[in-house]
């Protein structure tokens, strides 16, 4: 089997180091031209990588671009990772590899279809969630699954944490896959369309505080915005502010936010206008 991965960032590259702490072997990295996305989180350079274990590396404006299915056709590439990569793949770059390409998705699917795969795991307040390893298709999050992680919640889990916890998942998936899928004997399961579900995508916005509502819904807003998301806000005396940590109390103690059904003390918090 020959396998090719496309990635800009750091979670993409814990995944291929993963392949090698397992004994694989990549045959080509795709990457982004290095004056794209010098700001987005976690973006990495992989020359330096690709260099140590002797992999061709191409650097393209777009995983689409006809110098990448090219390449991929070339080099004969049987599988091609797809991670921590914003740019969709069209159906030209999906038929390219002689197996297809392989994505990973921070929920159990069917479940969590969709974006803000965190943020939602912990606003629904679920007891567990996961890191799925399935093939892509033209669909969102649809196609067969190859395997999964569980990963637990606990009842005061903050997205930071829970960042983590999915960033270490990846590459546990990664080592438990990568060898049964270069032996060729991981068997693919069909999602069952009967338990999906599809979580929409999130703003910054969504992170405002009702103040009218729950303190218990208030205070799981702040956990599952927390950093590294723009965080849980209200205004306090005109101004904004953002709240990284929060906990309730009864009503009247501490540094707080009145609600009906109590108070949010802020344990983390800043202005910011």
């Amino acid at each position: 089997m020959k396998f090719g991965f496309v990635t800009c960032v750091q979670l993409g590259l814990s995944c291929m180091e993963a392949i090698y702490e397992v004994n694989g072997q990549l045959d080509l990295v795709i990457t982004l031209e290095d004056t794209q996305a010098v700001e987005k989180s976690g973006r990495v350079y992989l020359d330096d990588f690709c260099n140590k274990y002797d992999i061709p590396l191409l650097k393209s404006q777009h995983v689409n671009n006809q110098e990448v299915i090219d390449v991929l056709r070339e080099r004969e590439i049987d599988w091609l990772f797809i991670i921590g990569w914003s740019q969709i793949a069209n159906s030209d770059l999906l038929a390219a590899p002689q197996q297809g390409v392989l994505g990973m998705h921070p929920t159990l699917l069917p479940i969590g279809r969709g974006r803000a795969a965190i943020p939602w795991a912990i606003l629904k307040g679920l007891d567990k969630t996961g890191v799925t390893m399935f093939k892509l298709d033209a669909g969102v999050d649809t196609g067969p699954i190859v395997e999964q992680v569980e990963i637990p919640l606990t009842e005061n889990e903050y997205a930071g944490n829970l960042y983590k916890k999915v960033n270490a998942a990846h590459v546990e998936l990664m080592q438990k896959s990568f060898p049964m899928l270069n032996e060729g004997i991981l068997a693919f399961r069909v999602q069952d369309e009967s338990q999906a579900t599809v979580w929409e995508g999130r703003t910054p916005a969504d992170g405002e505080i009702d103040l009218q509502g729950s303190v218990y819904d208030a205070e799981r807003l702040v956990r599952a915005t927390s950093r590294p998301y723009p965080g849980a806000f209200t205004e306090i005396d005109g101004k904004k502010v953002v709240i990284w940590k929060a906990s309730m109390v009864p009503c009247g103690k501490g540094p707080l936010i009145q609600f009906h059904d109590g108070s949010l003390e802020l344990l983390d918090f800043e202005e910011v206008s």
